[in-house]
């Protein structure tokens, strides 16, 4: 990486007149990590319809695996954004719903999901072009 842009992503967290803040850009990072994966928008989108149980959730979300689903959803509830429920049956039937937190959640994925819709004929015709371009090379 060159100085100038070791440089610039240095600053990606300031704002004009405030100080640098290593801190909280690290921990902005951390979480946008946690919250902006593939998986974790999916269920969150799903989960937004109401509570599921796993095999019902699994099935509305789609290709994803098991052990994907589990990993996402323990992740979810460690970060307080799903709340499961386990009734004592036999077997026993685990539910997930969301937390507020979770259902505040839904305001910025139903957004960045308009943005995706709203864009999508100018992300394809920018693919279009980069390949193109490779394809010159």
């Amino acid at each position: 990486m060159s100085g100038d842009s070791v440089a610039k992503q240095e600053r990606t967290c300031e704002k004009p007149g405030i100080p640098h803040d290593t801190a909280t850009c690290e921990h902005i990072s951390r979480m946008l990590a946690r919250i902006s994966d593939k998986w974790t928008i999916l269920v969150v989108r799903t989960l937004g319809g109401g509570p599921l149980r796993f095999n019902a959730l699994r099935r509305e979300v789609g290709e994803i695996s098991q052990k994907m689903l589990s990993s996402t959803l323990r992740d979810l509830e460690e970060n307080g954004f799903v709340f499961r429920t386990v009734t004592p049956t036999v077997p026993p039937q685990v539910e997930y719903e969301l937390t507020k937190l979770g259902r505040d959640f839904l305001t910025p994925v139903h957004r960045l999901a308009s943005w995706v819709v709203a864009n999508s004929k100018n992300i394809d015709t920018a693919r279009a072009a980069y390949a193109a371009k490779k394809a010159a090379e």
